[in-house]
């Protein structure tokens, strides 16, 4: 079968969808935010891309502190809501049930599953976007979202983003085990 080349699309993979929170004209602002990344272990850092011109690209950036919320699939309109407004027109901060934990400028959203919150590490400036790495200060949770101590995934019941089609989807069940199913292959 030939390949056939299909442009210059950077989207390949479903992306997790978050809600990123910051201060933001001295109020709550949250976005959706499709381009994120765990890149280190110690420190825990996480890395998300937002728009350099969007508000809470702003807000993180003279804060120094931002929150990552995982919304669950009953949070998909109002996750998909903050995505399309901007904090520069419409007042999101009483759209969620906010929380704080340690810091003050990283508000974060009781009826997500999981919150985590970033002091800003690292600001990367790229031509249309702005690649904020936070590293997380505390993550946040409630019991029924866990497993044996760990997130469950089917608990949480996250949703991805594709693109260039722009629609979300739901999760699917495990297909295998990482670092342990290509094992098989290793003692052929």
């Amino acid at each position: 079968m030939d390949k056939i080349n299909i442009g210059k699309t950077a989207f390949i993979n479903p992306m997790p969808v978050v809600i990123a929170g910051t201060h933001s004209n001295e109020k709550p602002n949250f976005m959706a935010v499709g381009w994120i990344s765990s890149v280190n272990l110690n420190p825990p850092l996480i890395a998300i891309g937002i728009g350099s011109h969007r508000c809470t690209a702003k807000g993180i950036e003279e804060s120094g502190e931002f929150s990552i919320c995982v919304p669950d699939a009953s949070l998909l309109e109002k996750t998909d809501y903050v995505g399309v407004v901007s904090g520069n027109k419409v007042d999101k901060s009483g759209v969620f049930d906010l929380f704080y934990g340690e810091l003050k400028k990283a508000p974060m959203i009781r009826e997500c599953p999981i919150c985590m919150e970033c002091r800003l590490y690292q600001t990367v400036k790229l031509p249309t976007h702005t690649m904020f790495i936070g590293e997380i200060m505390g993550t946040y949770t409630e019991e029924k979202y866990l497993t044996d101590g760990k997130p469950n995934l089917t608990k949480i019941n996250p949703f991805t983003l594709t693109m260039p089609d722009n629609n979300y989807w739901s999760m699917g069940d495990p297909i295998g085990k990482a670092w342990n199913i290509g094992l098989k292959l290793k003692q052929k």
